[in-house]
């Protein structure tokens, strides 16, 4: 584990002089797992999560095939797939470039899902760019690169809010 050494969390009850029952928690070096790995990584999660929910709570307004659910579950996934991969011991960059190699392949196959094709048009596109995007969002997050995921959020919030008048001027 990244943040050291655990040891085993149990529960003694015994009784003292008076005959009370008392129960003790003994956590010897939980706390340190504590602060160095579990906050930090719940941390990236939460926000691998609030980064993704804009852009779902914007495709569900659009009544778009995908929305507030599968959105923020891409991102944490996402995330949580980088933060497993890097807390393998002895793990290399080539590594980590197989992690995302396959969180790019696995996302686009969720993505491709969200393409309907009907009448000789298809519709979706965006929505699977943006699940796609979504989960580089949650990789971003999980390798610690806040900036990129920040800016990715922005980018992509603002092309599906502000182009589609846009797009739509253009078709008429």
């Amino acid at each position: 584990m990244r943040g050291g050494k655990v040891t085993l969390i149990f529960f003694r009850a015994g009784c003292d002089a008076s005959g009370k029952t008392e129960e003790r928690v003994y956590c010897e070096g939980v706390n340190e797992y504590w602060w160095n790995t579990f906050l930090p990584d719940a941390l990236k999660l939460m926000l691998a999560y609030a980064l993704a929910f804009p852009i779902g709570w914007d495709r569900e307004k659009e009544e778009r095939t995908a929305g507030v659910r599968t959105f923020p579950i891409v991102g944490v996934a996402s995330c949580g797939l980088v933060l497993v991969g890097m807390s393998i011991p002895g793990a290399t960059p080539d590594a980590y470039s197989r992690i995302v190699q396959g969180l790019i392949t696995g996302i686009g196959f969720v993505g491709g899902g969200a393409i309907l094709r009907e009448r000789g048009s298809v519709h979706g596109t965006a929505t699977a760019a943006s699940i796609w995007s979504i989960g580089i969002v949650g990789a971003a997050v999980g390798f610690g690169m806040y900036h990129i995921a920040i800016v990715l959020t922005v980018v992509m919030l603002l092309t599906l809010r502000f182009l589609q008048p846009l797009r739509k001027g253009l078709r008429e």
